[in-house]
């Protein structure tokens, strides 16, 4: 039987900063709804992290759910639940959470989904709960790292609709719904951004 798990590199650079950055942005009980989870790699560790949270880790890619069931097969605690299919573009609605967390994916995705995040976590979230995002994203004023540059350069080659996102385009975005609370500056020009749902 193949191993179905698969293995992000970056993940095992940026999993305990990202895991430092949560600490005082999540709730102390309750779901945490991951939107995009990709390999599964950041639920695993998130769940050990926090035992006294559910997190629910979702994907719409049928590959990266497979690898996120492998993952908790092989590894997972009891707080860490089967993956569910999800999809920012589509109009099912996310499941009720306490927080809504999404790592690395606004960048590789149309702006739609970042939309789509926005009003499906706005949904879902009640007032005062948080919207996490992770990734590097473009800050006016703010002098863009030439490997940050290079990153966006590449990724509208690979896809017109893809690209590093300008935080304040974001924030706007979030807006009719989410209040921006704090920008945490991360490893390898990442930005963790909490907002809290009005």
């Amino acid at each position: 039987m193949t191993d179905a798990r698969l293995y992000a590199p970056a993940t095992a650079r940026n999993r305990e900063p990202i895991a430092a950055a949560l600490r005082d942005m999540l709730p102390a009980s309750g779901l945490v709804l991951e939107i995009a989870s990709g390999s599964g790699e950041h639920a695993l560790h998130l769940a050990r992290e926090f035992p006294g949270l559910r997190f629910q880790p979702t994907d719409p890619s049928a590959e990266a759910l497979a690898s996120i069931a492998a993952w908790r097969e092989a590894e997972g605690p009891a707080n860490l639940l089967p993956p569910n299919r999800l999809d920012v573009l589509e109009d099912a609605p996310f499941p009720p959470a306490q927080a809504v967390l999404c790592i690395n994916m606004i960048h590789i995705a149309p702006w739609a989904a970042t939309l789509g995040l926005m009003r499906h976590a706005a949904a879902a979230l009640p007032a005062g709960a948080p919207l996490i995002l992770y990734g590097p994203y473009l800050r006016a004023g703010v002098e863009t790292a030439p490997g940050n540059s290079a990153f966006d350069a590449d990724l509208r080659a690979r896809n017109p609709e893809w690209g590093l996102r300008a935080l304040e385009e974001v924030a706007a975005a979030a807006a009719p719904h989410f209040a921006p609370e704090r920008v945490v500056e991360m490893p390898a020009n990442n930005l963790t951004v909490l907002f809290r749902r009005g």
